[in-house]
C-alpha cells in the first residue's frame, strides 16, 4: 500500500495563487484580512488537494494549544469516572484533546499534577478529584494561571462549579422511604469530611424533620464510597438499632456492601428492610433486588463542565455557580412499604 503524500501549506499556496504566508494564517486560524473569495480559493485548494493542518503551526499561529487538561480521581470511583470519561469526549467533541492526570490514593500530588498540565501549556483545567476539595495549593493554582471549571467546591472560591443539588437528592430518597411508611431510617453516609457527604446528609435530616421524625447519632453511619464501607456501616447499624426498617445509602457502590451485609444478617429486601441509595450508576439496575436510587445526571455533569470552560477559555465571563443539574427518583424493586406487625394470639388460639 503506497504511503500517502504529505501536502504543504506551499503547495496549497500555489494552487490558489497566494503567498505561502496568506494562506498559513487562513489555515491555521491566523488574523489575516483576505477577501471572501481568496478565503474560499485558499480552502478550496487545501481540500482538492488532501491538505491536512499541521496542529503544532496551527497551536503557535493561534497561541492555543487545543487542549484542555483533566485532573480525576482513579477509575475505582466510578461516579467520578462517568463524568470524567463524558467530560474527555466533548472536548474531543469541540476539536480538543484531553490530558489527564489521575489521582491515586496516596499517589501523585494534586498540585504537582496541575502544575505539570499548566507547564504543557493546556488551554484550561477540569478537576474532577474530590480529594482536592480542601487542597488550597491546587484551588491557588487554578485561580491563577489558566481558566478552570471544578465538579467539587475548592477553598476560598473562584473557580466555577458545575455539580447537583445533593440536599435534594438526599431529601428525595429519605421522602421516598417515608411516603413508603417507614419510620425507623437509618443511613450509610459517605465520609464526614465530603460536602457531598453533609449535603446528603442534610437532605436526610430535613425530611425526617418535616414528618416530625427524629435524628438520632445511632441511626447514623459512616461510609467510605466502597461496598466493603457499606457493609461494614450497616453492620454497625444493625448492631445499635435492630429495629430499623429503611437505609438511606449515600452511593450505589456502597448500596452493594449494603445488601450483602442484609442478606448475611438474614434481612430480606426489601421486606424487611428497604434500601434506597443515590447516582444510579450503569449496574445499578442489575442488582438482586434492583436498585432504588436517586439519579445524578454524572455525564451531563461532565459534559456542562466542557461546555463552562470552553466559555471561559473563550473570554467569556462565566457564573461562579451556575444553575444546579437536576437530581430523579428511579423507582425500582428494593424499596417497599414495612411490614405490618402480626396480631397478637388470643389466649384459646
Amino acid at each position: 500500500m503506497a504511503q500517502r503524500k504529505y501536502v504543504s501549506i506551499k503547495e496549497v499556496a500555489a494552487r490558489a495563487g497566494v503567498s505561502f504566508q496568506t494562506a498559513g494564517k487562513v489555515l491555521n486560524g491566523g488574523d489575516v484580512r483576505v477577501s471572501a473569495e481568496t478565503a474560499q480559493r485558499i480552502l478550496t485548494a487545501a481540500k482538492d488537494l488532501g491538505y491536512r493542518p499541521n496542529t503544532i503551526a496551527r497551536s503557535l499561529v493561534q497561541r492555543t494549544t487545543a487542549t484542555i487538561g483533566l485532573v480525576a480521581s482513579d477509575a475505582t470511583d466510578i461516579a467520578i469516572a462517568q463524568a470524567s470519561v463524558a467530560a474527555e469526549q466533548e472536548a474531543r467533541r469541540h476539536g480538543h484533546s484531553v490530558l489527564v492526570g489521575h489521582l491515586a490514593a496516596g499517589g501523585a500530588d494534586g498540585a504537582d499534577i496541575v502544575r505539570t498540565l499548566i507547564e504543557r501549556r493546556v488551554d484550561g483545567i477540569i478537576a474532577a478529584a474530590p480529594e482536592i476539595e480542601e487542597d488550597t495549593r491546587v484551588a491557588e493554582l487554578l485561580r491563577q494561571y489558566v481558566p478552570a471549571v471544578s465538579l467539587q467546591a475548592v477553598p476560598g472560591g473562584g473557580v466555577p462549579l458545575v455539580g447537583s443539588n445533593h440536599r435534594e437528592t438526599g431529601r428525595l430518597a429519605t421522602d421516598h422511604l417515608i411516603g413508603l411508611g417507614h419510620t425507623a431510617i437509618g443511613t450509610v453516609t459517605g465520609p464526614f469530611r465530603r460536602r457531598v457527604t453533609r449535603s446528603r446528609l442534610h437532605g436526610y435530616e430535613d425530611a425526617l424533620r418535616n414528618a416530625n421524625l427524629e435524628t438520632p447519632e445511632d441511626l447514623v453511619a459512616e461510609g467510605d464510597w466502597t461496598p466493603k464501607g457499606g457493609a461494614s456501616a450497616t453492620r454497625l447499624l444493625l448492631e445499635r438499632s435492630p429495629g430499623i426498617t429503611a437505609i438511606f445509602v449515600h452511593s450505589d457502590m456502597m448500596a452493594m456492601g449494603v445488601l450483602s451485609a442484609l442478606f448475611q444478617a438474614g434481612r430480606c429486601v426489601p421486606q424487611d428492610v428497604a434500601v434506597v441509595s443515590c447516582d444510579d450508576i450503569p449496574f445499578a439496575e442489575y442488582l438482586t433486588p434492583p436498585l432504588t436510587t436517586v439519579r445524578v445526571p454524572l455525564a451531563e455533569t461532565g459534559r456542562q463542565a466542557v461546555h463552562l470552560l470552553l466559555r471561559s477559555i473563550a473570554g467569556e465571563q462565566v457564573p461562579e455557580r451556575p444553575p444546579l443539574l437536576p437530581v430523579e427518583l428511579i423507582v425500582r424493586a428494593s424499596a417497599a412499604p414495612p411490614r405490618k406487625a402480626a396480631p397478637p394470639r388470643k389466649d384459646n388460639e
